[in-house]
C-alpha cells in the first residue's frame, strides 16, 4: 500500500440495501492533513481540526431541586443527590445556575406551563395560544446551527423521542400538541416531528432508502444484519488499514451490531402517549431505559460518522405522567410533580431525576468511549441536558436546572459550578454555544448577551 494512500471522509461501506458512513480513521484525507496540521500547537489545535457537534435533551416536569443544586460554586462542588450517576464525569460538565425561560412564563396567557416551556426551549420565543394550525413559536437554536452546517453532512440534524405525539389536537390549557412533543423547529410555524422508533433512525443511518416494516420483520425473523450485505466491502477496506484504523474500525461495526441485536431483543418501541394526564398503555415488553439508550448509541453513531452534527432528544414530553415502574415509582410523573411539598411524593421525583441522570451518565460513557483525535468524541461535544421547568409544583422557569458536557473542540471549560445573574435568558447561552459551534450569532430569540464562564 502507498504510503500517501487515502479516502474520501465521506467514504461508505457499500451493499444491497446498506450504505454504512465511516468514523475518522486516520488514512482519510482532508481530516489527515488538518490534523497533522494542527499537530504541533498541541492538543487543542488538534481537536479544532474535527467537526464539533452538539446536542440538546429534554427531561420533563422540573427537579427536585434541591437534590439537583450544589449547595457550593467552582470546580470543587459537591455532587447533589440526583447528579450521583455522573459523578465519574465531574470533569466533563459544568453546572449552570440562574438561567430562565422568561417566554414559557403565562405572559397574559393563562394556563399551559408545560406546552409552553416544551414550546420555549429552544426557540426562546412565547408560544401562540391555540389549539389550531396558526400555531406560531420560533425557529429553534439547533435548526440555526443546522442551517448553517447541514450541507456538511448527511443529514442537516436528527430529532428523536420516546415519546410520540399527537398529530392534531389540543393536549393542554388550550394549547396545540404541536408544542408539547417538539422541540425542534424549522421556522416559527413548523416544527420538526422527532422519530421515535429506533429502528426507523437506525434504518436512516445505514439503509439506502430506509426498510420497509415487513422488509425489516424478515430481516430481524433471521437474524440478519445490515453489515452482512457490506462485508465484501469491509473486508476489501481492512486489507488496505493501518492497525490503529483496523481496531477502530472494528470496533465501531462491533457497536453497530450490538445495536441491531438489542432493536431484535426489545419490542415495540413506538408508543402512543395519550392527551391530558392520562396513564399510558405500556405493553409488557416495552423496556423504556433500553429506548432511551439505544437513541442514545443512534445519536452517538450519527455523530461519530459525521452524519450529522447536530441532535435533538426528548426522553419524555413536557407534562408526561409516565410512570416508572422500573425503580418502583408506580405514580404518574406529571402527578407527583405537583407534591405540595409531600415528602414522600418529593423523594419520588428525586428517583425519577435520577433515573434520567443515570441514562445520561450512560450516553456520556457512549461518546468518551469512542476515540477521536487527540481525545473522544465528547471532547469534540456540546451536550446541553435539561428542562424549561425547575420547580415542577409551581410552575417555575427561573433557575432553571441546566447542565452543559463536553469541551467544545476546546471551546468550553467543564468541571464547574456557576451562577449567572438571576433570570438571565437561557438564550445567552445557546447564542454562546452557537459561536463556538463556529456559527456566529449575536442575538437568538430573548437573548440578552452571553454566557462567557462556560469557558473560563
Amino acid at each position: 500500500m502507498p504510503a500517501h494512500w487515502s479516502i474520501p471522509r465521506r467514504t461508505f461501506l457499500r451493499g444491497i440495501g446498506a450504505a454504512i458512513a465511516l468514523p475518522f480513521l486516520d488514512v482519510m484525507e482532508p481530516a489527515t492533513r488538518a490534523l497533522a496540521a494542527a499537530a504541533p500547537s498541541g492538543p487543542a489545535a488538534a481537536a479544532a481540526a474535527l467537526p464539533k457537534r452538539m446536542a440538546f435533551i429534554y427531561v420533563p416536569n422540573g427537579k427536585n431541586m434541591v437534590d439537583w443544586t450544589p449547595t457550593t460554586f467552582g470546580a470543587d462542588y459537591e455532587i447533589p443527590a440526583i447528579l450521583k450517576p455522573l459523578a465519574a464525569h465531574k470533569n466533563d460538565f459544568s453546572l449552570i445556575t440562574g438561567l430562565a425561560h422568561n417566554q414559557a412564563n403565562a405572559l397574559g396567557d393563562g394556563g399551559g406551563d408545560h406546552a409552553r416551556s416544551a414550546g420555549t426551549y429552544l426557540t426562546a420565543a412565547h408560544p401562540r395560544k391555540t389549539g389550531g394550525s396558526n400555531i406560531r413559536a420560533g425557529i429553534s437554536v439547533d435548526q440555526v446551527a443546522a442551517n448553517a452546517l447541514g450541507d456538511n453532512t448527511r443529514f442537516r440534524s436528527l430529532e428523536l423521542s420516546c415519546d410520540k405525539g399527537q398529530a392534531s389536537g389540543t393536549c393542554e390549557s388550550g394549547y396545540s400538541c404541536a408544542y408539547q412533543f417538539n422541540l425542534a423547529w424549522k421556522s416559527e410555524t413548523q416544527p420538526i416531528t422527532p422519530e421515535v422508533d429506533p429502528h426507523a433512525v437506525f434504518d436512516r443511518l445505514f439503509s439506502t432508502g430506509g426498510l420497509s416494516k415487513d422488509a425489516r420483520s424478515q430481516r430481524d425473523k433471521y437474524t440478519q444484519s445490515i453489515l452482512d450485505s457490506a462485508l465484501d466491502d469491509a473486508r476489501d477496506l481492512q486489507k488496505k488499514l493501518g492497525a490503529t484504523d483496523r481496531r477502530k474500525l472494528d470496533e465501531y461495526l462491533t457497536s453497530i451490531r450490538e445495536v441491531e441485536v438489542r432493536l431484535t431483543k426489545n419490542g415495540k418501541f413506538d408508543i402512543p402517549v395519550p392527551a391530558a394526564d392520562d396513564e399510558p398503555i405500556i405493553p409488557l415488553d416495552y423496556n423504556y431505559q433500553q429506548h432511551i439508550r439505544l437513541m442514545c448509541d443512534l445519536m452517538a453513531l450519527a455523530f461519530q460518522t459525521d452524519s450529522t452534527r447536530v441532535a435533538t432528544f426528548i426522553m419524555a414530553h413536557d407534562g408526561s405522567n409516565r410512570p416508572y415502574p422500573q425503580i418502583n415509582v408506580n405514580d404518574g410523573h406529571h402527578d407527583l410533580s405537583h407534591h405540595r411539598n409531600d415528602e414522600h411524593k418529593k423523594a419520588l421525583i428525586a428517583k425519577i431525576n435520577t433515573f434520567h441522570t443515570t441514562q445520561l451518565a450512560y450516553f456520556l460513557d457512549k461518546l468518551k468511549s469512542i476515540k477521536e483525535g487527540n481525545g473522544n468524541l465528547l471532547d469534540n461535544s456540546m451536550i446541553c441536558y435539561g428542562s424549561a421547568i425547575s420547580d415542577g409544583n409551581q410552575h417555575l422557569h427561573s433557575n432553571l436546572p441546566v447542565l452543559l458536557a463536553g469541551k467544545g473542540g476546546g471551546t468550553l471549560s467543564p468541571g464547574r459550578h456557576f451562577k449567572v445573574d438571576d433570570m438571565t435568558p437561557m438564550a445567552n447561552l445557546y447564542v454562546s454555544m452557537l459561536n463556538r459551534l463556529g456559527v456566529p450569532a449575536k442575538k437568538f430569540g430573548d437573548s440578552s448577551g452571553l454566557v462567557e464562564q462556560i469557558s473560563a
